[in-house]
């Protein structure tokens, strides 16, 4: 199985924009249109009404992926098939080039806690993990693209650091990596470790897409909160990532405050402008945004 094959930069598509990307008489900027979309799974996995309706008009002139947050992969309960079968037949619809979920659990005995907590970073997580993803991928017939979580606590159990259980856990199951730029450096600063080093321990053969977005800043702590612009530290991380993985598909998330989608494709076509100058010339990629 492998993922379909997708380039440029993307943005998630949100409610309040569905008018700016349906409207025939203010087409966007050429320069600055995104190359796709990603949607959030769970809002289309619906039999009807406006949602989908949206997502069918808009689906016609954008490449779209699929991004959930209520897999619960990690979860001690048993996957929810139901919910599987829904997004498969989702998937159907909208032919998405991957599909992608959250390393982390949502809820326990079947409750969903509507938050993604991280997972203890043990041999036993591992076990626990790759038969479920194998069944994941079984009943998708495709890769399931997993994405690294921003966290504020670590396990006493832990065994090994973060970067080391993701990169086993894809060795281990042939999942792909949704890399997420913005929580590898919120979790760095909330424990201490090097988020360079953690991009280093990536394997780049299975990254396929890469997500910035915005976080608060709380000073003792840092908050994954996807309601402010792609931070200066967070660009800089982004630079070095594609100076050690290459180019991948990169989008902007912004789930709170969202701003006119103007603002947020300026936004976009900074992480357009500083992919084009890591690949003209690497030595100043890591100097085109303060450090």
């Amino acid at each position: 199985m492998s993922v379909s094959r997708l380039q440029g930069f993307g943005l998630g598509l949100r409610t309040e924009h569905y008018a700016d990307f349906a409207n025939p008489e203010a087409p966007l900027p050429p320069a600055l249109k995104p190359d796709w979309l990603e949607i959030i799974s769970e809002n289309y996995m619906v039999p009807g009404g406006k949602p989908l309706h949206h997502l069918d008009r808009i689906r016609r002139d954008f490449p779209v992926v699929m991004h959930g947050v209520s897999l619960s992969i990690g979860s001690a309960d048993p996957l929810n098939l139901d919910y599987l079968r829904d997004l498969k037949a989702l998937a159907a619809r909208v032919e998405p080039a991957w599909i992608s979920d959250h390393l982390c659990w949502t809820g326990v005995d079947h409750r969903n806690l509507h938050d993604l907590l991280p997972m203890p970073y043990t041999e036993a997580a591992l076990q626990h993990l790759s038969p479920r993803i194998a069944q994941v991928q079984d009943l998708l017939q495709r890769p399931l693209v997993l994405e690294n979580v921003s966290s504020y606590v670590r396990f006493a159990a832990d065994e090994m650091s973060e970067a080391e259980f993701v990169a086993e856990l894809l060795r281990r199951s042939g999942a792909k990596l949704l890399l997420d730029i913005n929580n590898v450096y919120v979790s760095s600063r909330n424990h201490g470790f090097d988020a360079r080093a953690y991009v280093d321990l990536m394997p780049a053969e299975q990254v396929v897409q890469i997500h910035l977005a915005g976080h608060e800043d709380r000073g003792d702590i840092l908050v994954d909160t996807h309601d402010h612009p792609v931070s200066d530290a967070v660009w800089q991380l982004y630079c070095y990532t594609l100076l050690r993985i290459g180019a991948r598909p990169t989008m902007i998330e912004r789930d709170d405050s969202i701003p006119p989608l103007a603002e947020l494709l300026l936004e976009l076509d900074q992480a357009r402008q500083l992919a084009q100058t890591v690949c003209r010339s690497p030595r100043r990629a890591l100097h085109a945004v303060p450090a």
